[in-house]
């Protein structure tokens, strides 16, 4: 689709990609709900394809819990223990766990949730998990919270969670790419090693009680048509006047509405949420005053930062062109027993496999230092400080690698003294 700026949204999200080592990013560019450009980077996916969008079904369920309010159903400054008599956090207000500020700790009690078999909400009303803070006192973000808000939807309404959101807000929506599980395509969940680039699977667990907290998958254009509801509201599902009470800023959490993040200042501050659950990242905020919408989605654990995504789409530099990341098959024997951190002196390198090359990051200037490659048997550099200098292995007499040499740069796994000795050893 043509966009004036297309070329610049396509820049910045392959930048991203390449530099992020993200196994697939898409993106989109609304305006009052349509989508004016979209745009993929790293492995080709189709952009109906579903991504897990984590943290913005909260939004979702703040939507299915403000409906209850306007319709006289719940009071925001309700005790939960109205519906939840048995939850051990019964005393906790509406308002409070909308705004995380119930003092909740982040987590529920239990195995890692988001790995693992989701619980029923009897067994998560039951855990007594420890309260970090008094009600008000700061912000401190809770998933747990909202899979009690969940509840709370699902004890007034009569049904479970999931059949309320389905009727209530993505059918009137016509959302119909956003479902609770997978449906194909949707795009596989991967967790990319730090040093190596290879891929691991993730889970896509069902997480049933606090489902209400992450579980959703989308589409960047019904993300897109979703952040325009949150923006202009929909006679059959909230009006715009609930929406921005939804977007005003809490007075404890200064950045949190009511169930929305607040982004930015002024005309120019943004209203939506960032998501994440493993092997998945998103970012879907839209700009009230204009009507302007950004959609983010990849299928990476690590490596992406939705707010910064969001300000460089919309930002005015757009970045040069750049080799994409590919995922690594498999890391060459040479290679792999080089990767990890060291040390010139005190200045800490960390070493990756990428694309094919072995390189050195500069950990505090958070920059690429050097590359080398394997040469005719030998190291050789071929950007940074030491290009065309071979980088020598220097091994103990049992064949452990003691310290890297190049070009009498001594890389050593531990911090070592400048001025202390030369390490020993014998070069390979």
């Amino acid at each position: 689709m043509s966009h004036p700026r297309a070329a610049h949204y396509q820049a910045v999200i392959d930048g991203y990609q390449a530099v992020r080592r993200l196994p697939t990013l898409v993106a989109a560019v609304s305006e009052s709900g349509e989508v004016t450009w979209a745009g993929c980077a790293g492995a080709a996916v189709d952009l109906d394809t579903q991504f897990r969008i984590g943290s913005i079904t909260k939004t979702m369920t703040a939507v299915l819990v403000m409906q209850c309010r306007d319709e006289g159903l719940l009071d925001l400054d309700d005790a939960v223990g109205r519906w939840l008599p048995e939850s051990a956090h019964r005393d906790v207000t509406v308002r409070a766990l909308l705004s995380h500020t119930a003092g909740l700790s982040s987590e529920p009690a239990g195995e890692w949730w988001e790995r693992t078999p989701g619980v029923d909400a009897a067994r998560m009303l039951a855990d007594n998990v420890t309260t970090v803070a008094d009600p008000r006192e700061f912000f401190h973000y809770s998933n747990l919270g909202f899979g009690l808000l969940g509840e709370v939807v699902a004890r007034i309404r009569g049904t479970a969670w999931a059949k309320v959101l389905q009727s209530r807000l993505l059918e009137p929506l016509g959302l119909t790419r956003t479902t609770y599980l997978p449906q194909a395509p949707a795009a596989s969940g991967w967790s990319v090693h730090p040093l190596t680039g290879v891929l691991s699977a993730e889970p896509a667990t069902d997480t049933v009680a606090l489902a209400p907290a992450g579980q959703m998958w989308s589409t960047v254009a019904d993300l897109a048509r979703y952040v325009e509801f949150l923006r202009s509201g929909h006679p059959d599902v909230l009006a715009v006047s609930t929406l921005r009470e939804m977007a005003t800023p809490d007075t404890v959490a200064r950045d949190m509405g009511l169930g929305l993040r607040l982004w930015g200042e002024g005309e120019g501050q943004m209203v939506g949420h960032l998501g994440s659950m493993p092997g998945f990242q998103a970012t879907a905020f839209v700009e009230p005053h204009s009507g302007l919408g950004v959609v983010a989605l990849t299928n990476g654990t690590t490596g992406f930062a939705g707010f910064e995504l969001t300000d460089r789409l919309l930002g005015p530099t757009t970045p040069g062109p750049v080799e994409p990341w590919v995922p690594t098959v498999e890391v060459p024997d040479w290679a792999r027993e080089l990767v990890g951190h060291w040390h010139w002196g005190n200045s800490a390198y960390e070493v990756r496999w990428h694309n094919e090359l072995l390189e050195f990051h500069d950990v505090a200037r958070m920059g690429l230092a050097e590359q080398f490659v394997l040469r005719d048997g030998a190291i050789v550099g071929v950007n940074g400080y030491h290009k065309a200098e071979q980088l020598h292995v220097v091994r103990d007499e049992d064949g452990r690698i003691n310290h890297l040499n190049c070009a009498t740069f001594i890389y050593t796994r531990e911090p070592y003294d400048p001025r202390a000795p030369i390490p020993g050893g014998v070069p390979a």
